[in-house]
């Protein structure tokens, strides 16, 4: 069983995986009008509370935050009371079954789903994370 990351549009060609949006907000970049593009056929699950706190997503898009802030403050956030034990339930659940985080960047490397994927990995080390 693996942790694999991807882009939420890329969701439809990502099969025998079970699909977890961990988006705070499936919404465009008003942070309020819903995102066409995203569809509930992309995904199995939504977890927000795995996504950004919407004030740090937010100050990112506006370029108030730059990544490396942005990086540090969400991985400070997942050790926080709201979230650590969603973490270790994804790590959990990624044991028993091939599981993809899915988010709206088209590529990991300036993405939280990455950094969520390597936090399961520090956590267990067994852990097979696949990013893209």
């Amino acid at each position: 069983m693996s942790l694999k990351t991807a882009s939420i549009k890329s969701a439809k060609n990502i099969r025998n995986c079970f699909r977890i949006s961990v988006m705070s907000r499936h919404t465009l970049s008003d942070g309020k009008t819903s995102d066409p593009e995203i569809t509930d056929d992309l995904f199995d699950d939504h977890i927000p509370q795995l996504g950004p706190p919407p004030k740090l997503v937010g100050g990112y898009y506006r370029g108030e935050v730059l990544w490396p802030e942005f990086a540090r403050s969400y991985l400070e956030y997942l050790s926080s009371d709201q979230a650590s034990g969603l973490v270790d339930e994804l790590i959990e659940l990624s044991k028993k079954t091939d599981v993809v985080l899915l988010c709206i960047e088209d590529t990991p490397e300036f993405c939280h789903r990455r950094l969520l994927a390597q936090e399961c990995q520090r956590r267990d080390p067994t852990l097979e994370v696949i990013i893209n």
